[in-house]
């Protein structure tokens, strides 16, 4: 047996049972899940979730991002 199938068949049910229900979890949209994974890169998750609301309040597509300034964004 390989240890990946062995770490997949322990990980996977504690994870069903244990996951956190995180918002960009929700989603389909790409833009929204690229987001967190940017955010969590610099903070834990209990202050990047709520970074992460504010943000896509504020920029909720792709297009709206793009057309906003680099020092509105960074003041977001």
């Amino acid at each position: 047996m390989s240890s990946r199938s062995w770490f997949s068949r322990a990980l996977l049910p504690w994870y069903r049972e244990n996951q956190r229900p995180l918002p960009w979890r929700r989603t389909q949209e790409p833009y929204h899940i690229w987001l967190s994974e940017v955010i969590l890169q610099q903070t834990r998750v209990d202050q990047g979730t709520a970074y992460w609301h504010r943000f896509v309040e504020r920029y909720p597509t792709v297009a709206q991002l793009a057309k906003a300034s680099e020092d509105q964004v960074l003041r977001h």
